[in-house]
């Protein structure tokens, strides 16, 4: 790791949305600064913009050419500067373009070079918009489903998985951004017992020693020893097996509808979960918080982790909020957990090197 603090390299995601004011808002809290080296990857002009809109003039941002020339100072935002969108006053704002989805690409292309060439720790990721990303990928040939495509494919990992958290409630997927019917197809138990190994190892990278790793059923009820479907009996429990035979403490599979309560009352520390919204539920019901009253959302929390990867990358757990770009409004709330993922994940492997 580089220096005393590790270097977190932020790609400001579609500059279109929210990711520019996030960034802003997330790194005027001067007592970052103590903790880590914070290197926006994107294109300064849209980080210049986004202070207006948050009301922090004071602020200065500072594009650079290289790691080298970043001060990390409070008060200084230093952006790796791309030139990534042609005219400011002319980009529109809270619309899906090409423009917006390859600046966006773009920034999380470097950040990904960045890291893979040691000049920075960790990366951490604002929200893309998957539509504009791939409107200005198509003439190229190339289709991203979102963030973890991309790091696999530029990192070449084969083996990796979504991680998602809320603060110590944290779970994994079997497979993510598939059908229903297919995700059902997915769980085979090399694929389980791999996932079951990315958590325990996530787990570590974090700290914790010795994790209890949960794994949900896929059926009702665990499928009830058969009645409701076989694939626990067939692929999961097999998978459990052989987690246990390598010292991992994986336990289940236990029903879905009770696990993640479980969880959340500190039974487990992560769960494997069989497909995408199994996951994205609960995590989502915990960090997600709207206010009745006030007609706005009080708290929209949540960190988006990809395991299996050489490199380190977090990310928010949201989407691009065009509907509130320019109000300043927005929560960098999960930018922010983000941003502690990282730093954990970061001394994590450190203190295992």
């Amino acid at each position: 790791m580089a220096g005393t603090r590790p270097i977190v390299g932020i790609t400001m995601g579609d500059p279109a949305g929210n990711g520019p004011e996030l960034t802003v808002k997330a790194l005027a809290d001067a007592a970052l600064y103590e903790r880590c080296r914070p290197l926006v990857v994107g294109d300064a002009k849209m980080i210049e913009q986004a202070k207006g809109f948050v009301g922090h003039p004071e602020i200065k941002v500072r594009p650079v050419e290289s790691v080298a020339d970043a001060k990390f100072e409070a008060g200084i935002i230093d952006v790796y500067h791309l030139d990534l969108v042609k005219d400011v006053a002319s980009f529109k704002l809270g619309e899906v373009s090409a423009e917006g989805g390859m600046a966006a690409f773009q920034s999380v292309r470097e950040v990904i070079e960045l890291a893979m060439d040691g000049e920075i720790d960790a990366t951490v990721t604002n929200a893309l918009n998957k539509e504009a990303m791939n409107l200005a990928l198509a003439p190229e040939g190339m289709r991203f489903d979102g963030h973890t495509e991309i790091y696999a494919t530029y990192t070449h990992t084969k083996r990796y998985a979504m991680m998602l958290a809320h603060h110590d409630f944290r779970v994994i997927h079997v497979s993510t951004h598939v059908s229903l019917r297919e995700a059902c197809d997915r769980v085979r138990r090399d694929r389980v017992l791999e996932v079951i190994e990315l958590a325990d190892a996530a787990c570590r990278d974090l700290g914790i020693e010795g994790p209890k790793v949960a794994v949900a059923g896929l059926n009702p009820h665990a499928g009830e020893h058969g009645l409701f479907g076989t694939e626990e009996i067939e692929e999961i429990i097999p998978a459990i097996e052989a987690a246990e035979a390598k010292g991992i403490e994986a336990i289940g599979p236990i029903p879905p509808d009770t696990v993640f309560s479980e969880m959340n009352g500190g039974w487990f520390d992560i769960t494997v979960c069989m497909y995408h919204d199994q996951g994205h539920i609960p995590t989502k019901l915990l960090g997600f918080v709207y206010d009745r009253d006030k007609g706005r959302w009080r708290a929209v929390e949540g960190v988006n982790v990809t395991l299996g990867l050489p490199i380190i990358r977090t990310s928010v757990d949201h989407g691009t909020g065009f509907d509130l770009v320019g109000t300043g409004t927005a929560s960098e709330l999960s930018l922010m957990n983000a941003i502690d993922y990282a730093l954990r994940m970061a001394a994590g492997r450190k203190a295992r090197e």
